[in-house]
């Protein structure tokens, strides 16, 4: 077994206690995450060349890591949970992860509310409210509220609700909502019909069913015949919902039945959620990294992730294979659902027909989905062809930077940097250059000043790459993502603009390198150097909308951060102007009563806990409230 001689020292002095080790590369970016019992012999197994060739993502990963650190935990349980925070926290290109969770989304039910009406929210807060979820698809899901409300006519507005309005809105005139703002349903009523909602969600639909049909008939014996209605259209929209779902099982058991399909390197999971016996609906998720991996690891993975987000645990979850750490994953559900939980093979013919479905329908949905990826793929290299054509680049312009200016009367200026890879938005390397020490509103050299910057890191960490650092004693400094050369630079502006980026260029030996263009907005006008007339692309041309995607995306990422240096501007402006506030107090003040407006709703005492009595008045009337 072979460590590296800037690793071994941590390795050899890892204690042998659970907890999880993080591995960083020479730019400091976390690229995996792991937990051990033993943490010492868990992390020695990585170096062991001849495991390699059966796990080449083993070796890659090796080879990457420049430093390691760990966290020790009380449990092997203790670190389950942890390692599935912090992967979800640095989202590790070597760990198997959800592909784009960036939140998903949820139903909402706002119990905690005299009149709780039915929201789609991206994070769950320990509000009382009731959450249902997670779902991949956020058209989907606004859908099934559009269907939850004609079944279950609930609250759309904000009123303040008392009763005794004189008139509904028109949702009510619809009967899109039962009306509780001019007393036509009692709270206790409304929130039956929430209870329904909640319990159709829940699967317990037969319930649902029972209780409107009674409501219906004693409605109708005491003559209410436009309640005794209304329950009837709710009625009849619930049969229409609920004859679409399959009977699974006879047990009437809730359980998750989770299967997956693989295919070149991509992995789709599909769950089937079963609630009282009744398949209620399916949700796919697509898993990057998972490369190389074996099945039960995806499993493990895909597990501790899904349900660290889930809105419900069920008592029983299905698995195409045993996982190794089956007793750990039960433990962890069990605590997640507040009783046990059991995670098991197919016990029978029945469950392994849910194996198939869900493994069936995973295939078609990974065959979907890789022939639009590879669609969209072909778009875009035939966008990023015609605009290589079209500019007469010397290559495909894979990587295109943008960069916009933006101040207002040459205060709080922002030079925004914004990156587009293979067509599509690289937010990660997304920069902000903070415009300092240019008197006035001066575009050109408050573009030069972005640009310079840009390309000095560029120089700096190519310098340190030539050098031959150590990776394991200094971990580079330098942005990685100014460590790329961009295929073609766009600069917001005219000729001048563009002039001033030549100039830059030139400075650092990269005219010749790097193409660059400007993007004129009035007539969407192309300049190049050297050419005295503008190119117009056609206006249809996707070449030209890819700029304009481009160039605008720069001028709202802009706009964006000057936005926020504005008013940490005035911020500071409003407490400076106030005699014996500096800027420590500034700073103490903030930070203890985190913006402006807290200080003012703040009384003198509590600021006199932070600034000397005077000081504490003197901010008080200037700030009033």
């Amino acid at each position: 077994m072979s460590i590296p001689e800037h690793l071994d020292p941590i390795v050899r002095t890892l204690p042998t206690t659970p907890g999880c080790y993080l591995y960083y590369n020479a730019q400091g970016d976390v690229i995996y995450v792991g937990k051990a019992v033993n943490l010492r012999n868990r992390v020695r197994s990585y170096f062991n060349p001849a495991s390699w060739i059966q796990y080449p993502k083993t070796g890659r990963l090796v080879r990457d890591i420049a430093r390691i650190e760990f966290v020790v935990r009380g449990s092997e349980l203790e670190a389950l949970i942890q390692e599935a925070e912090l992967i979800k926290r640095y989202k590790p290109r070597y760990n198997i992860r959800l592909k784009d969770d960036k939140r998903y989304p949820y139903l909402k039910v706002t119990w905690q509310e005299a009149f709780p009406t039915v929201v789609v929210t991206r994070r769950m807060d320990k509000d009382g409210a009731r959450y249902y979820g997670p779902f991949t698809n956020a058209d989907a899901v606004y859908r099934t509220r559009d269907t939850l409300r004609r079944m279950f006519p609930f609250l759309n507005c904000d009123r303040e609700i008392t009763g005794l309005d004189k008139r509904a809105c028109i949702y009510h005139d619809i009967k899109l909502c039962s009306g509780p703002c001019i007393g036509a349903i009692s709270r206790a009523e409304y929130r039956a019909t929430l209870q329904r909602l909640c319990d159709f969600l829940d699967g317990r639909s037969d319930g649902v069913i029972i209780d409107l049909e009674d409501r219906m008939n004693r409605a109708a014996t005491a003559l209410q015949f436009e309640r005794a209605a209304g329950y009837r259209d709710q009625l009849k929209a619930v049969r229409h919902v609920t004859e679409k779902q399959r009977i699974v099982n006879g047990s009437m058991k809730d359980q998750d039945v989770i299967a997956f399909a693989r295919d070149e390197g991509d992995t789709c999971v599909e769950v089937l959620f079963i609630r009282g016996g009744k398949l209620l609906g399916q949700e796919y998720f697509v898993l990057d990294g998972a490369e190389g991996e074996d099945d039960p690891t995806i499993l493990n993975s895909f597990l501790t992730q899904f349900y660290g987000e889930a809105a419900h645990v069920p008592p029983d979850v299905l698995l195409p294979a045993q996982i190794e750490e089956a007793n750990i994953i039960e433990n962890w559900l069990g605590q997640r659902r507040g009783s046990a939980v059991r995670v098991s093979l197919a016990r029978d013919q029945n469950d392994q027909d849910l194996l198939d479905l869900a493994r069936q329908n995973a295939g078609e949905t990974l065959t979907a989905l890789k022939a639009q990826w590879d669609a969209d793929t072909h778009r875009q290299e035939s966008t990023l062809k015609e605009l290589q054509d079209a500019l007469d680049l010397p290559r495909l312009p894979t990587r295109i930077e943008c960069f916009d200016i933006s101040n207002t009367q040459g205060t709080a200026m922002i030079g925004a940097m914004v990156v587009f890879a293979h067509g599509q938005p690289r937010k990660a390397d997304y920069r902000k250059f903070n415009i300092k020490d240019i008197q006035g509103p001066n575009d050109f050299e408050s573009m030069r000043q972005a640009l310079s910057r840009r390309f000095q890191r560029w120089k700096d960490r190519a310098s340190e790459e030539k050098s031959g650092v150590d990776p394991g004693k200094k971990a580079a400094k330098i942005d990685a993502s100014f460590s790329v050369l961009p295929d073609l630079l766009v600069i917001d502006g005219g000729k001048g603009q563009l002039g001033v980026a030549v100039d830059v260029l030139k400075a650092y030996d990269l005219l010749h390198v790097v193409p660059v263009i400007s993007l004129a907005k009035r007539e969407e006008e192309v300049f190049k150097p050297a050419t005295g007339d503008p190119i117009l692309l056609p206006r249809q041309s996707q070449a030209l909308y890819l700029l304009q995607r481009v160039r605008d995306e720069a001028h709202r990422y802009g706009i964006t951060g000057h936005r926020a240096q504005r008013n940490k501007i005035g911020l500071a402006s409003q407490l400076d102007a106030i005699p014996g506030v500096g800027p420590a107090r500034r700073r103490r003040l903030l930070k203890a009563h985190g913006s402006i407006d807290g200080l003012r709703q703040a009384t003198i005492e509590q600021i006199a806990k932070i600034v000397p009595l005077d000081v504490a008045q003197a901010v008080k009337s200037a700030l009033g409230g």
